[in-house]
């Protein structure tokens, strides 16, 4: 068997222990630059959207979205996971992030966790998966016994599954309906893949969970319209993002904020649709949560 890419050593870091620091950075900065060209070819970009339309089919559904890793991987699904919550304003049951050895695995590593076939099937079945779910496994190496189990599992029951690794022909590909293998090239120190590959993972995530909610009404324009105000600084995005969908003055888009109900998709309607705040939840609600649709709703 060849050696995976990710193991590899890379020819342009070979003495990168005699470099100085600006040297070091710069080397690092350079191998940094081939993650997005990697993945943005064609073939990748087609993969990833079929993954992505599968997401939202799951959704429509009732279905959820779960990551399931190890590692940097298994991080990298709980972060996106439990950004999707404040940023689009999604049930944390929604998109779910699971880790080989749990919570404690978030900050040390947990001995023989991700070598546990069984473990990733047990984490999934503690989560009641379903046919309607999708479940993606996380492994940068695409060799995670942990991942192949939950990847097994979920097809079992019927649930879609994708995989996203970082090595050609991936064993983890082999137990998905759907590959994602984003080569980046050897790292810059051998093996440490929470650098070009786990850079890779985390944008190719953002991809997947961003575009799926704004394909599930989430986004106008390119605004987050769903943003939950738990805190000072998204309280003020919430008025602003209000204020930029509808083109009223901030003053104007505060009283609309407290007037349904600390919600700026339904203020946005309130204020566009020239309507009361039950009439725009009703439209909302008949329209699956899409800002643009429910105007045209209110038109006919």
């Amino acid at each position: 068997m060849n050696k995976r890419t990710t193991e590899m050593r890379n020819p342009a870091t070979m003495a990168i222990d005699e470099m100085s620091t600006q040297q070091i950075l710069t080397t690092i900065n350079q191998q940094d630059q081939q993650v997005p060209i990697a993945i943005g070819q064609p073939e990748l970009l087609n993969m990833i959207t079929q993954i992505v339309d599968t997401v939202v089919e799951s959704f429509k559904k009732g279905g959820r979205l779960f990551y399931i890793g190890a590692g940097t991987s298994g991080r990298l699904g709980i972060l996106d996971a439990a950004e999707c919550v404040p940023t689009f304003g999604t049930d944390p049951e929604m998109v779910q992030g699971l880790i080989a050895g749990g919570k404690k695995a978030m900050t040390e590593a947990v001995e023989g966790a991700e070598d546990s076939v069984e473990g990733g099937r047990a984490d999934l079945v503690a989560r009641n998966l379903s046919d309607k779910d999708f479940v993606l496994g996380l492994a940068a190496s695409g060799s995670t016994p942990y991942v192949i189990g939950g990847l097994d599992y979920a097809k079992e029951i019927g649930a879609k599954t994708g995989a996203l690794s970082c090595n050609q022909g991936a064993l983890i590909s082999d137990h998905a309906d759907y590959a994602i293998e984003a080569v980046v090239g050897p790292e810059v120190v051998t093996g440490s893949t929470r650098m070009k590959a786990g850079t890779a993972e985390k944008l190719i995530l953002n991809m997947i969970s961003t575009t799926a909610m704004i394909k599930m009404g989430k986004v106008y324009g390119n605004l987050m319209v769903d943003v939950k105000p738990t805190n000072l600084k998204l309280v003020d995005r919430a008025k602003r993002i209000i204020a930029d969908a509808t083109s009223v003055d901030y003053k104007t888009a505060e009283k609309f904020f407290i007037a349904a109900h600390q919600q700026p998709k339904i203020a946005i309607v309130m204020i566009n649709g020239d309507v009361d705040y039950e009439a725009a939840v009703t439209a909302l609600a008949a329209t699956d949560g899409f800002i643009a649709a429910a105007l045209k709703y209110l038109r006919k």
